[in-house]
């Protein structure tokens, strides 16, 4: 890993000089008059494929406390920021509320030491005026984790092998160094579904729009099927009205439920496994995803996430899914994954084979 210097601006928002702008970097507009289109069953159509590779963090970055909005000046700012630092490929690959901080902060480059790839490998991405995708609480911000909360999101950081790293004008070099005395993993039960290609994990928010952006909505009369283009994974979702499943049996992605609450389709995920992961959160998730087509080229995708082991109060989050004119492609990632598994195995007995000599 190399540990580069970032260049950040003095203030957040300074003059931008004109840039032309590209297809990765535009939001689309629809200005065609739209009705809302049924399935022959009588259900409002969600089918298609759809993207979400929104520029918005997660969370509403400090300095922008207490602005729900950016101004449309802002956002051709960020808009310009992003074309330069996406064709730098002395800048390290980052993604979710990191880049947005770095596009906040005008940094030239970014050093990210859980990088495979520069900056020309990031996806498009969407802007808007949103200052953050988390709705409730108020102030955009996730409540505060509990103590089991912070422990399941360090084993986690152990498990993926990513560093506990946030984009930070001011960090030093130091802050972004492995750890000293940093666990390793002893088998493959030690790493994570996600690096084992076991499951990509439910709900796919918070930054994973890099890899996770693609979905695929199928509908029939008593199902509804949501296809994740990554990993290949599909959630098979009922909607006949069946309870979900006893407590004893636990699933990776949950036990999903659906109905119809006017034109808005509720989906209500419990019976997390105790391995599944969601940012800290495990088995004790109580997950309510709301999907309402708003135009032809557009889904609201309400997320409310409740784990009172994980977080002090529930939080909701409002992500916006645009149709996308492409085709899913087969994301190869075979369960077991053994290469990378053995690969990152090895490794860790050759760092043990070296600090013990």
């Amino acid at each position: 890993m190399r540990v580069q210097t970032v260049v950040v601006a003095l203030m957040v928002f300074t003059a931008v000089p004109a840039a032309t702008q590209t297809a990765r970097t535009d939001t689309p507009k629809n200005t065609r008059a739209w009705t809302l289109s049924l399935t022959p069953d009588g259900q409002p159509d969600l089918q298609g494929v759809w993207s979400d590779v929104s520029i918005t963090p997660l969370e509403r970055p400090l300095v922008l406390q207490g602005r729900q909005f950016l101004t449309d000046q802002e956002v051709s700012q960020l808009k310009a920021r992003a074309e330069r630092l996406f064709s730098n490929a002395a800048s390290d690959f980052v993604a979710g509320d990191n880049l947005f901080l770095a596009l906040l902060a005008n940094a030239e480059t970014v050093d990210n030491p859980n990088a495979t790839g520069s900056a020309l490998n990031m996806v498009f991405r969407e802007f808007d005026n949103r200052t953050s995708l988390i709705t409730d609480p108020a102030d955009g911000r996730l409540p505060a984790l509990t103590p089991e909360g912070r422990r399941r999101v360090t084993a986690n950081q152990v498990a993926t092998l990513a560093l506990p790293w946030q984009f930070d004008s001011n960090a030093s070099a130091q802050s972004r160094q492995l750890p000293a005395g940093r666990a390793r993993p002893n088998g493959a039960e030690d790493l994570s579904a996600l690096l084992r290609c076991i499951s990509w994990g439910v709900p796919k928010i918070a930054g994973n729009a890099n890899y996770t952006s693609h979905y695929e909505i199928f509908q029939g009369p008593d199902y509804v099927v949501f296809l994740s283009e990554v990993n290949h994974e599909a959630r098979v979702i009922p909607l006949d009205g069946r309870p979900h499943l006893p407590q004893s049996i636990r699933q990776w992605n949950g036990d999903s439920r659906g109905r119809w609450e006017g034109h808005t389709l509720v989906v209500e995920t419990t019976n997390f496994a105790p391995k599944s992961y969601f940012m800290g959160s495990a088995d004790r998730l109580h997950l309510v995803e709301r999907f309402t087509r708003v135009s032809a080229d557009q889904i609201d995708y309400q997320i409310t996430i409740d784990d009172a082991t994980t977080w002090t109060k529930p939080w909701t989050a409002v992500v916006r899914l645009r149709s996308a004119q492409d085709d899913l492609h087969e994301f190869a990632c075979h369960e077991g994954n053994h290469h990378l598994v053995r690969g990152i195995l090895g490794g860790a007995r050759a760092e043990e084979e070296s600090h013990s000599k």
